[in-house]
């Protein structure tokens, strides 16, 4: 379609990438609700008043799209993890990750608890996912992991967890329970579980 000689062609662009981002804000949406498998393209374009082949300008299939909707995933959280793990006005590296948990369970109450997390949503339903989706995953997770370790060194150092501690180890360990911890709250709709693992995982490290 020819563009209107009239409309400055930087115009058309930002509404292609507006409308692109909408696409994904939508999607992941829909996904940290019900999942890969579950989600509905025509929901989402109904969602956000694009028509179907309009869809395929912007992604070549379900597969791309969801690629596109885990990165921009991973870059949020990775950046609110960062905001907090890294917060000098926090003294204690042990307070910045109750500062994450709290940032999160507002943020799952906000969608009283029917959103939880991309990867794990993903991750339990991996032996369904397109081809290299599992390597992406755990790329994602060792990436986290890595902060949430750098935060236990800072709090090793500092004298505030034993230095005994494999803090690559309690890296790992936080984020296997954090995942099951998000995904029961999901299904009771209440940060009960959350609440319990964020208080045994710091009380059981802390000196």
């Amino acid at each position: 379609m020819l563009a209107n000689h009239n409309t400055p062609v930087h115009s058309l662009s930002k509404k292609g990438n507006d409308t692109k981002t909408a696409l994904i804000r939508s999607g992941v949406e829909l996904m940290t609700t019900y999942g890969y498998i579950s989600s509905n393209i025509e929901t989402i374009l109904k969602k956000v008043g694009v028509p179907k082949g309009s869809f395929y300008y912007y992604f070549k299939s379900k597969e791309e799209f969801g690629r596109a909707i885990i990165a921009s995933y991973d870059s949020f959280f990775a950046y609110k993890l960062d905001k907090h793990l890294t917060n000098e006005l926090i003294n204690s590296p042990l307070s910045r990750i109750f500062a994450f948990y709290e940032d999160a369970k507002q943020s799952m109450a906000k969608y009283d608890f029917n959103r939880g997390c991309l990867i794990g949503e993903l991750i339990q339903e991996e032996s369904l996912l397109p081809d290299g989706y599992k390597l992406i995953l755990e790329q994602i997770l060792e990436n986290w992991q890595a902060k949430i370790e750098k935060c236990l060194l800072l709090a090793q150092k500092l004298g505030d967890i034993a230095s005994d501690y494999n803090c690559k180890e309690l890296a790992e360990f936080f984020w296997i329970g954090w995942e099951g911890a998000v995904t029961r709250s999901k299904l009771i709709k209440k940060s009960t579980p959350m609440d319990i693992f964020i208080k045994l995982f710091l009380n059981s490290i802390s000196k």
